[in-house]
């Protein structure tokens, strides 16, 4: 689709060619951003929001004591800055993980947008939701789960989110993209125990490394161990208004 974002909400609905050419007046401007440059630091002032069109980016909060908590990873077709819907100022830092090419767009477009579109409205809404509860899966995994749980659970939500960018469902292959230190942020970790869990996760025959490559060799007992579930299952939108 010519747009990202179009792309990521059709996985949940059935889109028009309307709505899909409304989506698409989001990405009309490109900005580069290089590994490691940030997109927004906390704090920084608010006013327009942004579409990842490609690349892997990571919002976080910086503590007090200069360490890093990762919050969620952005993958393309995410919008990013929504917290200037509600507030000036960003409460979280957004960062690049690989060369990364976002679009910005002024939040009054979406006020056209949802004027105009009420039906993407409310399917925005309901992906908000289910990014919403994703969310809360990994709240609940950094207080309750096993180290070993928090690292198969990450493994597993990256490939999930890259098969449905290259529509290659299925493939138990694929590109991580992420250091064991940025794993460890993410899960609340060191590095040194995210490369033992790696290493167990491999002898148990879960999971195969070559390179930066991971392969899911034993994907049902990895979802088992990670207590994974997929939050984009299951859904239930018959509630959303009809197309105009």
């Amino acid at each position: 689709m010519p747009s990202c974002f179009a792309d990521r909400l059709g996985g949940i609905i059935e889109l028009t060619a309307t709505e899909i050419e409304a989506l698409t007046r989001l990405e009309e401007r490109e900005r580069t951003l290089r590994r490691n440059a940030p997109l927004l630091r906390e704090n920084d002032r608010l006013g327009e929001l942004f579409v990842l069109r490609s690349g892997m980016m990571m919002s976080c909060a910086i503590l007090d004591n200069g360490s890093r908590q990762i919050l969620r990873f952005l993958f393309p077709g995410d919008i990013i800055g929504a917290a200037a819907l509600a507030y000036r100022h960003a409460p979280e830092t957004v960062v690049a993980l690989s060369e990364s090419v976002v679009s910005p767009f002024d939040r009054s477009l979406l006020t056209q947008l949802t004027t105009e579109h009420p039906r993407l409205a409310a399917a925005m809404l309901a992906l908000d939701q289910i990014e919403r509860v994703m969310l809360t899966d990994r709240l609940a995994g950094l207080g309750r789960t096993s180290a070993k749980a928090r690292v198969a659970s990450i493994l597993l939500e990256v490939r999930d989110r890259t098969q449905h960018l290259s529509a290659r469902g299925g493939d138990a292959a694929f590109v991580l993209g992420l250091t064991q230190e940025e794993i460890g942020d993410a899960t609340g970790l060191t590095a040194v125990h995210v490369n033992r869990m790696m290493r167990q996760l491999e002898e148990e025959g879960l999971i195969g490394r070559e390179g930066g490559r991971v392969t899911l060799t034993n994907e049902a007992a990895l979802r088992r161990a990670a207590n994974y579930v997929d939050r984009t299952a299951g859904l239930d939108l018959g509630w959303l208004p009809p197309s105009r």
